[in-house]
């Protein structure tokens, strides 16, 4: 199985769900309070697996990772950023160096 169509199937979900009623979605509810709320929620996850990396089970860090980018891709979605854009800067930095890549974003 392909993980990136996982991660698509995942958007779409999260697209189609975005304008549903708020009492019977997560990710509706989460559109309904905005993007600040959103984003707070997708940081109270990306530290519970920090937590997790730190001193859960490996099944509490897979649980906290899958929150966290299931977070990411509600944030995107309210930001009208696709998760195609992502996975293209993904590309676009495919076998360049991080630290050489950080420091070209500096100049």
């Amino acid at each position: 199985m392909n993980r990136s169509d996982t991660l698509s199937r995942l958007a779409a979900t999260i697209a189609s769900r975005r304008g549903a009623d708020p009492a019977t979605s997560w990710v509706a509810k989460l559109h309904a309070r905005g993007v600040p709320v959103i984003a707070r929620k997708l940081g109270e996850e990306a530290v519970e697996t920090v937590v997790a990396a730190l001193s859960g089970s490996r099944e509490e860090l897979v649980g906290e990772a899958a929150d966290t980018i299931f977070h990411l891709l509600v944030l995107l979605d309210a930001k009208g950023v696709a998760l195609d854009e992502v996975l293209a800067e993904l590309d676009r930095r495919e076998g360049t160096s991080g630290i050489a890549e950080k420091a070209a974003r500096g100049q």
